[in-house]
């Protein structure tokens, strides 16, 4: 036996935990290795099913129970409904299971409705067909039967159908175009490359006689990383091992685009591919509505301890006496007397929480969750937030967080792609300190007027020549551009120059895109890649060819990228373009004080700029990068930390040779939408990887800096010439002397603050230092909270994400929002309260990630000023009114309760109970909280300061809640005492019946009952016709409509002998009360009395103290007036000059 083998298996078995949690090995075709390679261990992955449905048919019910009753408000009712079942309590279990089973039924149907459409797409996603190689032939079969390690061919246009790595194409170069717009938005064609031994196999019969194994990381959530190596066994040789990446892995829903058709082995099929990781849902936000709800939930949940305690104890105080024991008619069993005293009291404790638990709003939760579904639709129905130019609107992601747009304290946002085009324009480059300029490039296009070429200093000399001609080959060679020369591409005619097809390129970054067609201009032209030689046309119009050895990836942390390249004569170059900050450091020779003074000057100037240098290798340099880059690429564990290495290795000793310039243009309208954000009193700030001097020209532009602002810099030029404390400190002291004397009459100092990346890891690391000196956070905190502006340059994703972490759990604990539109700003996006994606030309990453969606940076304006200011209006109306009513509805319950003596006797029948909140009070708060406009969308945007009124949560603070409860127990005494002393004098009638001497109206309970709860309907239904400012047909139908239908309602529930009822205690009680005069007269006396205070606070508020919104309002009624008169006048002087 073969104790290789033996050792093998063992080492997979039982030691080889790296095996089975970091790499899985894939046997192409299920084929075992040869013997003596390595033990074939068959192993169990999914299949290729797509599962992004919760539930199932079995488990639908109880697992939606369960998830149900983990909210506190469900939970709490369903308590309260066993204690009506398991006790003797004063109200049957139907008036609360009904609203429960109610809020259940609706929340369970609408999630099993969104749970059968995920089931349904899942279907038609799994059942699509795949062409699968087997035995060399293609068979066709379903998606979902594809297993790991299974061969498919996929043709032109067709979505590839689990995570592939490609091992040929019907290109004779091994590569395919790829679109992954499905995944993160990037419409551009991306290359991918086949693996070197297998490209030429074109036939079904090849691919079918490769004998390999791939060994791979466990599946990732990452789109842009992979790590792996392929096997490949050959008679009698020893396994051929090459390096995979992600250039060589196809995603699970991109499209094959401009290739005829690949072949490629499937490594992670259904739930375990990148798409389906990336489809897991994202931490839950909370907004501030949500958490003072909460609050506010658990203050009326002891309001009802309390009532249920008072009640519990005077019971038993009023019934001390033996005289005043239980009622006659409702003796105490023997079984009753024998209770001990503690177990009678606290169940009649349980029957008053039962009587009173109707002040705990159960249907306001669901009423909350249709509103933000419903409301969420008026963001995405928006036409003046869709963008002609892309086809897309603003989108919706989550409808948990629409009240906390109205709520924004602080705006982080990106700069590239956010605030500017993201389109860029080559302006100019230069060489030793030279600068070229070509006559018109215009976002990467070329314009037919533009056939000349303008340049400053033309002339070079020798030296000069070399160095140029350098320059122009480097930036036709470092990149990942891709040439297309055919004249239609995708169905669209392009790269249409002078009626001839001429090259167009396809990039993933328009950075590059606009300096390869800005070098085409300047004389130099790159053709094409083609046999692994890049192709370009110098000045002399002569084609050069060279070789294409490596690519050094470009990366955030390196901030550069490489190219090595062999020439026609041999000669081995390595190419490098990047940021000045990442090349001036490893360049040894070259004019680097020139470069740097032009360099500067643009970035002054708001241009982005990079640095170009070179070095020449020979072959024993070139062998050992070779070696370094090729024992690094085939490493499984820590690949990017050992190709971080060797880059680090090999890209050194440059020669500069000079430096680009590209313009990135502001957005339309991002400055007006700066400035209207500041003048609602939000904070911005700008978080970017671009240099300082870059940054700072773009904010001055976008208005974010005014030319009196004053800047603080707080950077690492600074903190080199000064120690980190001393600067902090200088800066504290600016800014706190401004504020000192901003209280007197001198006019308040504008403070902007820059600071940048290596600064900030200084401030936020933690100092071994005493907290007095070592601690810099809450200084540099002090120092923001009074700077109109913050910019932070040269920034990691991950510092973004610092940033918005600090401001957030600063003591204010600003609401925050993150905007950005690149992979790059997705931390910050998911760590700020709320966050944005911009649908741009980086990807659609952000925008995945992101709560909500827009096409440009303008959209943000109404998404705030208007969108959030109404959702926030409206659920705040919405929350404090549900409160309102429940205590108008509940408090002439406990007040009864000193007049029955404590007998836990309901004032309301069993079907007002049931049917309050569910029917008679719940449409016209839900309509109000759809389509209320306290104020015209015209006047928000042009009023940025009127979004202050509602910042900081104002309408939902203590004093406004307070405000509310108190309006509900007046209302509720008025109900209460008003009906009371309307039947004060009463009479016995010939059968024994109560009857008042004042309105000849037989007196009861449930009349007494029925009258309250006419009054209270009608009062909290006028209350919310009063609060609303934008009338419609829709308002008049639901509220009026909702009067008619408690009123017809009551009617037939009293004036018809239900066979159903084993009771009926409210026949014909409602048609008698409304026969007597008086009580209408009562009625109309008691609404009036209960609208009146809330009339007078209104109309004295509005004349002493008017809000913002006040003042606009009465100046759009004023105006509305006037124009109304000049038209009636207008109208005169027409009749009268006739």
């Amino acid at each position: 036996m073969d104790f290789s083998v033996l050792r093998n298996l063992i080492s997979r078995y039982c030691a080889g935990e790296e095996y089975w949690v970091d790499s899985r090995t894939v046997y192409i075709g299920h084929k075992e290795p040869p013997p003596a390679a390595e033990a074939y261990i068959p192993q169990r992955y999914p299949d290729n099913r797509i599962v992004s449905s919760k539930y199932t048919l079995w488990n639908f019910i109880p697992k939606n129970l369960f998830e149900q009753f983990r909210r506190i408000a469900n939970f709490y009712f369903l308590l309260i409904f066993l204690v009506q079942l398991i006790i003797d309590t004063p109200t049957s279990p139907v008036t609360s299971g009904l609203p429960l089973f109610f809020v259940i039924t609706v929340t369970a149907i609408k999630q099993g409705y969104e749970d059968w459409l995920r089931h349904k797409a899942d279907c038609s996603i799994n059942e699509c067909p795949v062409d699968m190689v087997q035995q060399g032939t293609v068979v066709r079969t379903q998606s979902s039967k594809l297993r790991v390690g299974d061969v498919v061919m996929v043709r032109e246009d067709e979505t590839f159908p689990c995570d592939l790595i490609l091992l040929s194409s019907s290109r004779g170069d091994g590569t395919c175009y790829v679109t992954t717009t499905s995944l993160d938005g990037e419409s551009s064609h991306k290359t991918y490359y086949a693996v070197p031994d297998t490209m030429a196999f074109k036939t079904e019969q090849e691919v079918d006689s490769l004998h390999a194994t791939i060994e791979c990381e466990q599946p990732q959530p990452d789109l842009y990383k992979f790590v792996g190596r392929i096997n490949i066994y050959k008679e009698r040789e020893d396994p051929i091992a090459r390096p995979l990446g992600a250039e060589n892995l196809l995603l699970r829903g991109a499209t094959l685009k401009n290739t005829g058709h690949i072949y490629a082995v499937a490594i992670y099929t259904g739930m375990d591919t990148k798409m389906a990781l990336n489809y897991q849902s994202k931490s839950q936000k909370r907004s501030a509505v949500e958490k003072s709800m909460n609050a506010f939930l658990i203050v009326y949940l002891c309001i009802l301890i309390s009532k249920a305690v008072i009640n519990t104890v005077l019971k038993y105080a009023w019934q001390w006496s033996a005289d005043r024991d239980e009622p006659w008619y409702n003796h105490r069993t023997e079984i009753d007397r024998e209770r001990h005293v503690v177990i009678r009291a606290f169940t009649d404790f349980l029957a008053f929480m039962v009587l009173f638990n109707y002040i705990i709003p159960v249907s306001m939760y669901v009423t909350v969750e249709m509103q933000k579904f419903l409301g969420s639709y008026f963001i995405a129905w928006d036409k003046d937030m869709y963008d002609e130019e892309l086809g897309v609107g603003a989108q919706v992601n989550t409808s948990d967080l629409n009240e906390e747009l109205g709520q924004v304290e602080y705006v982080f946002t990106d700069k590239t792609g956010t605030l500017t085009e993201n389109n860029m324009e080559f302006i100019e480059c230069c060489v030793d300190g030279h600068v070229y300029i070509p006559h018109a490039i215009c976002n990467g296009q070329i314009l037919s007027a533009a056939s000349s070429i303008d340049m400053i200093d033309s002339s070079p000399g020798g030296y000069r020549r070399e160095h140029e001609d350098l320059f122009f080959r480097a930036l036709c060679l470092c990149h990942t551009v891709q040439a297309k020369e055919e004249e239609t591409v995708d169905s669209i005619k392009r790269g249409i120059h002078l009626g001839k097809p001429t090259s167009f390129y396809i990039s993933s970054s328009p950075d590059e895109v606009a300096l390869v067609e800005g070098m085409k201009r300047l004389g130099y032209t790159y053709l094409r890649l083609k046999d692994s030689h890049m192709e370009i046309l110098n000045k002399d119009d002569e084609i050069e060819r060279f070789e294409l050895l490596h690519v050094l990836n470009f990366d955030s942390v390196r901030r550069r990228m490489s190219v090595i390249v062999k020439s026609s004569s041999g000669e081995y170059l390595l190419f490098c373009k990047g940021a000045d900050t990442s090349i001036f450091p490893r360049v040894v020779s070259g004019k680097v004080e020139q470069v740097r003074a032009r360099v500067e000057q643009n970035a002054v100037e708001g241009l982005r700029t990079l640095c170009v240098a070179y070095r020449s290798l020979s072959p024993a340099e070139y062998e050992e990068a070779c070696h370094q880059l090729s024992d690094a690429k085939l490493a499984l564990k820590d690949r990017e930390q050992r190709l971080a290495q060797a880059y680090d290795l090999i890209e050194r000793d440059f020669t500069l040779l000079g430096a680009t310039a590209v313009e990135d243009r502001l957005q339309e309208k991002a400055a007006d939408t700066i400035e209207s954000l500041q003048k609602a009193g939000m904070k911005v700030w700008v978080l970017t990887g671009d240099k300082m001097e870059t940054a700072a020209a773009t904010c001055y532009a976008s208005k974010l800096f005014r030319r009196s602002t004053q800047i603080l810099e707080l950077t690492k030029k600074r903190t080199e010439e000064q120690s980190l404390h001393d600067v902090l400190f200088d800066l504290s002291r600016t800014v706190l002397r401004q504020r000192s004397l901003s209280g007197l009459s001198v006019e308040c100092q504008d403070y902007g603050l820059i600071i940048d990346g290596a600064t900030l890891s200084a401030v936020l690391k933690p100092s071994p230092e005493s907290s007095g000196s070592g601690n810099y956070r809450e200084i540099f905190l002090e120092i923001c909270r009074n700077c109109s502006a913050v910019l932070c340059c040269r920034m990691a994703p991950l510092q973004k994400a610092q940033i918005v972490k600090l401001i957030k759990a600063s003591k204010e604990h600003p609401i925050t929002l993150a905007i950005g539109d690149g992979a790059n700003d997705v931390s910050m996006i998911l760590e700020a309260h709320v966050g944005i994606g911009i649908m741009g030309k980086e990807g659609r990453q952000a925008a995945r990630n992101s709560d909500y969606a827009i096409p440009k940076f303008k959209h943000l304006k109404k998404m705030l000023l208007v969108h959030g200011h109404f959702y926030y209006i409206r659920i705040a109306e919405l929350v404090q009114y549900f409160f309102y009513k429940n205590v108008c509805f509940i408090f002439p319950q406990f007040l009864y309760q000193f007049f029955c003596g404590f007998s836990q006797q309901p004032l309301y029948d069993t079907a007002y109970l049931t049917l309050y909140n569910i029917s008679f009070t719940s449409l016209p708060i839900l309509l109000y909280s759809l389509i209320e406009k306290h104020i015209s969308i015209e006047m928000l945007k042009r009023d940025p300061t009127l979004y202050k009124d509602v910042a900081k949560n104002a309408l939902l603070r203590w004093p406004v809640f307070l405000y509310w409860t108190c309006l509900g127990l007046f209302n509720a005494c008025i109900f209460f005492f008003g009906a009371y002393f309307l039947f004060d004098n009463t009479t016995f009638t010939s059968n024994g019946q109560l009857m008042t001497t004042n309105t000849q109206m037989m007196f009861g309970n449930w009349t007494f009952g029925t009258l309250v709860f006419t009054v209270l309907v009608f009062t909290v239904t006028l209350k919310l016709a009063l609060d609303t400012h934008h009338w419609t047909w829709i308002n008049h139908f639901v509220i009026w409509g909702s009067l008619l239908f408690y009123v017809i309602f009551s009617l037939l529930w009293g004036g018809i002998i239900w066979p159903f009822l084993n009771y009926q205690r409210m026949y014909y009680v409602f048609m008698q009360m409304l026969s007597s005069g008086p009580a209408w007269l009562g009625i109309i006396l008691l609404i009036a009395i209960s609208l009146l205070p809330d009339v007078v606070k209104k109309v004295l508020c509005r004349t002493l103290w008017p809000t913002a919104t006040e003042r606009a309002q009465s100046n759009r009624s004023c105006l509305t007036v006037e124009l109304s008169t000049i038209f009636v006048l207008t109208q005169s002087d027409s009749r009268l000059s006739f």
